[in-house]
């Protein structure tokens, strides 16, 4: 037997090798019990349990109303499966989640809420959570999550013609597009469905759309019917630009006001509807640029960390002396692309540059030479030499239409390889 599934199986064992049921002072505990087997892979009834659980109260805090119990837990059965899918294939190829990168994640939760990462432990214990169980998922949701990305990623490919075509459209001469925060329903449609089940889903559709304009609540409606992978969490999407949506859901969201809904809209997954539930709209937006070089010391095998310190600041003081910075750069810097520049990293902005770097950059003045500063790459000097203010320029467009192209793409790759890891996958329901 597979060891990760003889492993996920132990408890379930152990009672069995006890008896049906364990009686304690009287009180009956039943039994986990496996409620479908996933490829190599199990999903217990506490499982579907404690997912249904956590889903309700994710729900209740929005103020959601919850539907049936048994349309939750078929939903909640369908993500499970999914997701034992998907970590599945992440096992296979090797992608984790670091401890640090979990805690940084939790930290970032955290922050939210103007706690720190003890606190925030502190207060989900007091509210009778399980602190590692709740670890545990955000990492799960994590794995998740990258798991996607890096093999749906994979399947898409953005071409220079589609660039241009894409520079040359209406919405890519936008310097700014609008932007949506988005719910939707997806009532699905497999590939190569007949007419009479194309039918059935689009009058499915058609009911639920009328039933929104009667005045159904959208979260509650995407809960207990839309087959997309938000559902569970009301079908929200989140903010998306409207260059990142498939053409026909940006023209029809984009004539919309904040609360309303279109109408089915028909694409090879099935029929959606999509709620705008925020609208941004698009001035042209200034970046702050900053005309930078650098001089970079590496601690090394003959060189420790104290010893590149002291000799950043030797640099420093020659520099204070009126010593070219570019000559210095050349002759001591360890960065062999920019010393050979003289220490130039041209003009740089906000997000191109380690933390620290950009601190100090946009806290020095034009002109100005910064005092040795440490970053994980080594000991730094930089010198500010101009800064601007600067529209989007031409290349900057190019990389978000390309962004652009592929978030879109991603989107809808995302349903084809979900639907062909699910009818790939040996599923047996208990």
């Amino acid at each position: 037997m597979n060891t990760k599934l003889l492993q996920k199986m132990k408890p379930t064992l152990a009672a069995l090798a006890l008896g049906l049921t364990v009686s304690v002072q009287a009180a009956t505990i039943p039994v986990d019990r496996i409620i479908a087997i996933v490829n190599d892979d199990i999903i217990l009834q506490s499982e579907l349990t404690q997912r249904e659980s956590l889903i309700k109260d994710r729900l209740a805090a929005r103020g959601t109303a919850l539907p049936a119990d048994e349309v939750l837990r078929k939903q909640v059965m369908e993500r499970l499966i999914l997701d034992s899918i998907q970590l599945q294939i992440g096992s296979e190829r090797g992608i984790r989640i670091s401890d640090s990168e979990l805690n940084s994640a939790l930290e970032r939760i955290a922050a939210q809420s103007g706690l720190s990462l003890e606190q925030f432990r502190e207060a989900l214990i007091a509210e009778g959570q399980d602190y590692a169980q709740a670890r545990q998922q955000i990492r799960q949701e994590m794995l998740i999550t990258q798991i996607q990305r890096r093999l749906v990623n994979g399947r898409i490919q953005v071409s220079e013609q589609e660039i241009d075509n894409y520079l040359n459209s209406e919405l890519g001469q936008q310097q700014t597009a609008t932007r949506f925060d988005l719910s939707h329903i997806l009532i699905a449609v497999p590939t190569q469905a007949s007419p009479a089940l194309i039918q059935k889903a689009e009058k499915q559709a058609m009911e639920i759309s009328a039933s929104l304009q009667a005045g159904a609540d959208f979260a509650e409606t995407a809960i207990a019917q839309s087959q997309g992978p938000n559902a569970l969490k009301g079908g929200e999407m989140g903010w998306r630009k409207q260059n990142e949506l498939p053409e026909q859901f940006a023209a029809a969201v984009n004539s919309l006001s904040p609360g309303e809904i279109t109408q089915p809209l028909r694409s090879p997954s099935g029929f959606h509807l999509l709620k705008v539930n925020k609208k941004e709209g698009g001035a042209v937006q200034l970046v702050d640029q900053v005309k930078v070089r650098h001089i970079l010391l590496k601690p090394n095998e003959i060189r420790s960390a104290a010893q590149t310190r002291r000799e950043a600041e030797t640099l420093y003081g020659r520099l204070q002396n009126g010593e070219p910075f570019d000559a210095l750069a050349k002759q001591y810097s360890d960065d062999p692309a920019s010393g050979s520049e003289g220490g130039s990293l041209g003009w740089a902005q906000a997000g191109q540059m380690v933390p620290e770097f950009e601190q100090v950059m946009f806290n020095t003045q034009a002109g100005q030479t910064s005092v040795p500063f440490e970053s994980r790459f080594g000991w730094h000097i930089l010198q500010v030499e101009d800064r601007r203010q600067q529209d989007l320029g031409e290349e900057m467009m190019v990389n978000q239409a390309r962004a652009s192209i592929r978030q879109r793409k991603f989107n809808e790759e995302l349903q084809n390889w979900m639907r062909e890891i699910r009818s790939q996958a040996y599923i047996e329901l208990k």
